[in-house]
């Protein structure tokens, strides 16, 4: 619904294309894309995919007729491999809604070539920060590189017919800790979330909403500083905190 929703998530996304400036290409690691081995899809014109059910009619039919950018797909698999991960080139691979939705907002046009990234949600968040130092070197070449995700993500927990409801002590607790570690620039420590941090598993049932986070931290190089973009929640928990790593 972020897609088409007024929301504060919403405008700052509406906002946040003209901030960050006209790349050359997108590459997006979306929560919505998984696989059991890094992967990127590979097609000049990439269907928009609605992946997901029991939403109002008009979201199935919003379109985002982005270009693809079989080359670049192709320049990542390099990268990916000369890192020691291997990754599957997937023809025919769709923006699924983790790509399409924020940057419908970002960059309503549609002109900017887009590359999307698998996650491996049965690997750690040691092999998604690895993959995104791999992507380090687009940033020399005017790609900008998108983690699509969720900061707390727990659909079984969310007041689903309260969308301002407050968030609870526990979530508030794991986007707290998780802040804080962004903020000190503790890589070591946040890779270590899910046996460090405070209610790991109910904030994240499942890691492939977080996992992108660590793939845009470590495209970011040994260096990387963070800086808040936006903090909001809806529906109680579900946390929708955007980050910038420079």
């Amino acid at each position: 619904m972020l897609a088409v929703e007024d929301s504060p998530a919403g405008r700052f996304l509406d906002g946040l294309g003209r901030r960050l400036g006209q790349p050359r290409a997108i590459v997006v690691a979306s929560a919505h894309f998984t696989a059991r081995q890094p992967a990127v899809g590979v097609d000049p014109h990439p269907a928009t995919v609605h992946d997901f059910n029991g939403f109002p009619p008009q979201l199935y039919q919003l379109r985002y007729p982005a270009p693809g950018d079989p080359d670049l797909a192709g320049h990542i698999a390099e990268l990916l491999h000369d890192a020691g991960l291997p990754a599957t080139l997937l023809p025919g691979r769709g923006l699924d809604h983790g790509v399409w939705v924020p940057l419908r907002r970002m960059y309503p046009q549609a002109d900017i070539p887009v590359v999307s990234v698998a996650v491996v949600p049965q690997a750690d968040a040691r092999l998604h920060f690895d993959l995104g130092r791999a992507l380090a070197p687009l940033r020399e070449q005017g790609v900008l590189v998108i983690g699509s995700g969720g900061f707390v993500h727990n659909l079984g927990d969310l007041a689903w017919n309260d969308p301002s409801r407050a968030m609870p002590g526990w979530a508030t607790e794991f986007a707290e800790w998780m802040r804080a570690g962004l903020q000190a620039g503790d890589a070591s420590l946040l890779l270590d979330w899910a046996t460090l941090a405070p209610h790991p598993r109910r904030a994240h049932p499942t890691p492939e909403h977080l996992l992108p986070l660590f793939v845009a931290l470590g495209a970011a190089g040994p260096a990387a500083r963070s800086e808040t973009l936006h903090a909001s929640h809806e529906y109680g928990s579900l946390a929708l905190d955007a980050f910038a790593f420079d």
